[in-house]
């Protein structure tokens, strides 16, 4: 039976899934990991090893393709990066990565020019200092950006690779801070106030669309359609949430971001809601995601990684176990404090930040975890409270999906700390999602409802209940209110 490829594009590593539907189930194989990592360059700026990542599509697909024909191929990634091509679709310098350095000090310059107010009711969008909109005011003076053609977003850049297309797809334009979430087409408004080039934009795209085919280079898969999924990684998540008909939940899409939020069919662009730093994205079938951004598992896979460089390789899975032995609540951090937004020494940083507010200081590994995660629960605990209260809306439940799904500890802590039922997986969420659309695309799915059926189907998630036996409101005055400065 013909197959659908999924490459979904994680900002540290990669994989390529290959899935069937059949028999009222959805079987997915992941054939294909690989790691990546941003490169730093002189001044703090930071770069993708794209050739590395392409290379590691590349291979996938061609294991993909090896048990049999393939219906059709979708790409997703992360948000805010992007490359300019030349009008030949050659790429024109590097991939920056969002974590550069490079855009210091410029969304306050935007800030200060325009205002909070009118770049917020015009996209909808937060502000971070990595939007997409800050990145290319950054390279405007290059000479890259001087000869380039179109700005694509990551994954559209893989499928003009792939295909020869030269559109973006709305999910993952929104989250350049440059499009009217309102209209899904680019802000020209916003556009022309910050100076930057009209014609650099691309067409947008829908979920959905086939873009074109792999070209012949491609051997015995050439002319395999190439489709248009969701492809911002946290779209493809939301859209393979098994939502219950009837029943109101938030969800937590979790893995190196945590993204807090409600699917709803309008933005929400409220004086409350700029004030939260509430952010409203675009989703399948005209949804709009109305969410917050964490820090989320980065933590943990920079404090492994800082282990692993002193001759410590640490078990996830293990080490998740022996957190869970350590008591609940020694310390807590901000994960969005600014100091954990770079790669480094970790461990370090959360000590730190623990000895600066006064409490417990964790030592060994597992207690450096258990910081990690009480922190990640009390942040998706404020996070749901703004977007709930931001949206006018009560739930009942709450879907965790992603890696982090995989963590019971972190769940039965978020069921905790939310004080609702938390209803974890499917783990491979994004890779469902993007298979999903490739399906509806090719007709075997009526629509997305149908798709969400299938999934519940297949992947029935795993029910955590809250227990009340902590005091969260005790843990969250420990940390600073969030403020204006930091962008909240």
């Amino acid at each position: 039976m013909p197959a659908y490829a999924a490459v979904d594009l994680g900002a540290t590593s990669g994989r390529v899934a290959r899935g069937t539907l059949e028999g009222g189930r959805l079987d997915i194989e992941v054939v294909h990991r690989f790691a990546h990592r941003p490169q730093p360059l002189p001044g703090g700026e930071l770069v993708w090893d794209y050739d590395g990542i392409r290379a590691g599509v590349v291979a996938g697909l061609h294991l993909c393709r090896r048990p049999g024909p393939l219906r059709s191929v979708g790409v997703d990634g992360w948000g805010v990066d992007y490359g300019l091509v030349d009008a030949t679709g050659a790429l024109l310098g590097p991939v920056h990565s969002y974590r550069s350095a490079r855009t210091d000090g410029v969304m306050e310059q935007v800030i200060a020019r325009l205002g909070r107010q009118q770049v917020y009711e015009l996209t909808g969008i937060q502000f971070l200092p990595f939007n997409t909109a800050y990145q290319l005011l950054a390279e405007a003076g290059s000479a890259a950006y001087a000869r380039a053609d179109r700005m694509l977003m990551l994954p559209d850049l893989l499928n003009a690779e792939l295909a020869g297309s030269r559109t973006n797809d709305v999910t993952n334009a929104s989250t350049t801070q440059l499009l009217d979430v309102a209209t899904r087409c680019w802000s020209d408004e916003l556009v022309g106030r910050l100076g930057l080039r009209r014609d650099l934009l691309p067409d947008l795209h829908e979920p959905g669309l086939t873009l074109g085919r792999l070209h012949s280079g491609w051997r015995d898969a050439a002319g395999t359609a190439v489709v248009a999924v969701a492809s911002h990684d946290t779209a493809s998540a939301v859209a393979a949430i098994p939502f219950r008909a009837g029943r109101s939940a938030a969800y937590v899409s979790s893995g190196t971001w945590s993204l807090v939020g409600v699917e709803l069919g309008h933005p929400v662009r409220t004086p409350a809601a700029l004030a939260g730093n509430v952010t409203n994205e675009l989703g399948v079938a005209g949804t709009v995601r109305v969410l917050k951004n964490v820090t989320g598992l980065w933590l943990l896979e920079e404090c492994r990684r800082t282990w692993a460089a002193s001759g410590m390789e640490i078990d996830v899975a293990e080490l998740v176990r022996e957190a869970a032995r350590v008591p609940v609540g020694s310390a807590v951090v901000d994960p969005d404090d600014p100091r954990f937004a770079s790669p480094g020494d970790m461990p370090g940083r959360i000590r730190s930040a623990c000895r600066d507010s006064g409490q417990a200081v964790p030592q060994t590994p597992p207690e450096v975890a258990r910081v990690v995660v009480d922190s990640l629960a009390l942040a998706y605990r404020r996070a749901l409270r703004t977007v709930l209260d931001v949206a006018g809306i009560e739930v009942e439940a709450v879907h965790v999906v992603g890696g982090g799904a995989a963590n019971d500890l972190l769940n039965a802590l978020t069921a905790s700390a939310c004080g609702l039922t938390v209803l974890a997986g499917p783990v491979e969420a994004t890779v469902i999602g993007n298979l999903l659309v490739q399906a509806i695309a090719a007709g075997q799915l009526a629509d997305l409802e149908a798709g969400r059926s299938l999934v519940a189907r297949t992947f029935p998630p795993v029910s955590f209940q809250p227990d009340r036996s902590t005091d969260w409101a005790a843990l969250e005055r420990r940390l600073p209110v969030p403020g204006v400065d930091r962008g909240e």
